[in-house]
């Protein structure tokens, strides 16, 4: 019985990790870690309502709990709005880790941090794992950060980077493309999507089973993990309106310069997909393939 620690459970990748790790009850007890009530439409398991940025409360949960695995799912994704608050995205980015990475050093706990490839300036795309980063944005800089913290810590490790995660969970708050495109469709709004910059969209499923294939093969080192194709945000729109049956007229084409958002987008961040299909046997599969998956838990 492995003992799994889920920072961040309430959000949409520790969510589903949770759900798909309670499959295996005989294999896993997975105890949970956010801020506030679970919000989630279950309670089979241990959830604690903790600040992951107060280093006292995190190591006595955690020195309590004396888990095997920390999947530290818990961060401020949102780009622009660590332009905004730097130091709110620090605390809870880069500091959150630090702590994490102390706690699991003193009690010998394999750390799996998930990580952006916004870390990369995305001047060639299809990165691989040794490529240099070089971020353009004050998110980029702070999860990269966390690698080095992570990296040079002592302690055993995996970094899972991945790119513009999409999927549902109950009680969401926050929003993703995919959820947000079928919403604007559904209501019949006019859509602006840059057609200038490339992605390989990752959805929630695959993610969460990339990590519970870290926890059963024991992988250490950084892995890339995507959808299997490069698209622009405009391709990506226009496939989320096919599979949604959409109007696909909505969805106009414009320039990353013309939308004057806070952060600095890299233009194009896809992944070299080698080394987890080498490594954790992972096939990852088309963002088309995703999307029609995805579809059939709507129904």
């Amino acid at each position: 019985m492995k003992k799994i620690v889920i920072t961040g459970s309430n959000g949409l990748l520790g969510q589903t990790l949770v759900n798909l790790l309670m499959k295996a009850p005989e294999n896993y007890s997975v105890f949970g870690l956010s801020k506030g009530d679970n919000r989630m439409n279950r309670n089979d398991f241990l959830y604690y309502d903790i600040d992951i940025t107060n280093y006292s409360q995190l190591e006595e949960c955690i020195t309590y709990i004396q888990p095997s695995f920390i999947i530290n799912t818990a961060a401020m994704t949102n780009v622009d709005t660590c332009e905004l608050k730097p130091e709110e995205c620090n605390n809870l980015n880069i500091e959150a880790v630090k702590y994490l990475t102390q706690i699991c050093t003193k009690l010998n706990i394999h750390f799996i941090q998930i990580s952006t490839d916004f870390i990369f300036d995305g001047s060639k795309g299809f990165y691989k794992e040794t490529d240099l980063p070089n971020p353009l944005s004050i998110y980029g800089h702070s999860k990269l950060k966390a690698e080095n913290i992570v990296k040079n810590s002592g302690v055993n490790f995996s970094i899972l980077r991945t790119i513009l995660v999409y999927g549902k969970v109950v009680n969401l708050k926050r929003n993703n493309i995919v959820l947000w495109v079928k919403d604007m469709l559904e209501n019949n709004k006019e859509i602006s999507i840059v057609d200038d910059q490339f992605r390989m969209p990752t959805y929630v499923e695959d993610l969460a089973m990339v990590c519970k294939l870290s926890i059963d093969k024991n992988t250490k080192g950084i892995y890339h993990v995507s959808s299997n194709e490069l698209l622009s945000v405009f391709e990506i729109a226009n496939q989320i309106a096919t599979v949604f049956g959409l109007n696909k007229k909505l969805i106009k084409p414009i320039s990353s310069e013309t939308l004057n958002q806070k952060a600095i987008r890299p233009p194009n961040t896809g992944f070299n997909l080698f080394k987890i299909r080498r490594d954790l046997e992972f096939q990852p599969t088309s963002f088309l393939e995703g999307l029609k998956r995805f579809k059939q838990t709507l129904i």
